[in-house]
């Protein structure tokens, strides 16, 4: 199989290649952790295309059950079709709905299987997996059929960290915790989505960028997509770089700064820290 080196739109680290390469070679689950917004998810995606394979994306929600990635059994749908005499009835497969597992397991060629936010679900969710993909395989009890992967699938977790993960899940995975991009990577990233843009201005967009990340007392600290998000608007506005170059330390609020902060508390500190920063000026 080819060996993953990133992508023209995604930027890998020499030590996020080894990890997706380790964990394809091992035949393991590569679980990926990191804060939110340094492109978890679309390292599936860009896995996916750089090593031909179709993804699966299977995005798990506070209610995902693990049940659901095999399958469902529709029993209301049957009960209600037996009432009003319908033949389907007599076969209990016409009711058995196949999950993300069921696909990727009887996927004829290689595919990659994203199980995207496995924290969300409860502490349950990642045990009630363990065996099923260790094995590739599972057992339909309503039809008695087993289900087994013709080829294994290459399987992705991503995680934020949100709750702490069970030891024995852990151990049957390759862990790497993806760090928050350095500022010569940052700058990498920004040349992919923005091949044209102005050395100045990225130069004068990351210092702002990464002086709000330092700031204590961040409740959520801007990501790369957010960087991103805000380039996009810098440049649609046509905002020149001096505007960020001559910024005054007692406005501390950059441009546009709803596509970098989140939420009203991180925006009142700033606006504190403008405030402070001002009475020192005086």
């Amino acid at each position: 199989m080819m060996k993953f080196t990133g992508t023209e739109r995604y930027v890998a680290t020499e030590d996020l290649q080894m990890a997706v390469n380790a964990a394809v070679t091992l035949q393991r689950p590569l679980l990926i952790k990191g804060e939110p917004g340094t492109g978890k998810t679309m390292l599936a995606e860009e896995v996916a295309e750089a090593l031909g394979l179709r993804l699966i994306p299977w995005h798990i929600k506070s209610t995902t059950k693990a049940q659901q990635g095999l399958y469902e059994y529709d029993a209301v749908s049957r009960l209600r079709d037996s009432q009003l005499g319908d033949n389907r009835v007599q076969d209990i497969a016409n009711y058995i709905k196949p999950g993300k597992l069921w696909e990727a397991f009887a996927a004829e060629e290689q595919v990659v299987l994203l199980i995207d936010e496995i924290d969300k679900a409860d502490i349950e969710f990642p045990n009630d997996l363990l065996l099923e993909l260790d094995r590739m395989e599972f057992h339909v009890y309503e039809t008695g059929e087993t289900v087994r992967a013709q080829l294994r699938p290459v399987v992705i977790i991503t995680s934020n960290n949100e709750k702490e993960l069970p030891d024995a899940f852990l151990r049957r995975c390759f862990f790497h915790f993806i760090k928050f991009p350095e500022r010569d990577t940052m700058a990498q990233i920004v040349a992919v989505h923005f091949p044209e843009i102005q050395k100045k201005l990225v130069q004068e967009a990351l210092d702002i960028f990464f002086e709000v990340r330092k700031v204590p007392g961040l409740k959520k600290k801007p990501s790369t997509s957010e960087l991103i998000d805000w380039l996009k608007l810098l440049l649609s506005d046509n905002i020149p770089d001096q505007l960020l170059a001559e910024r005054d330390p007692t406005k501390v609020i950059p441009p546009l700064y709803g596509a970098l902060l989140k939420n009203e508390q991180d925006v009142h500190l700033l606006e504190k820290l403008a405030f402070m920063a001002r009475r020192e000026a005086q």
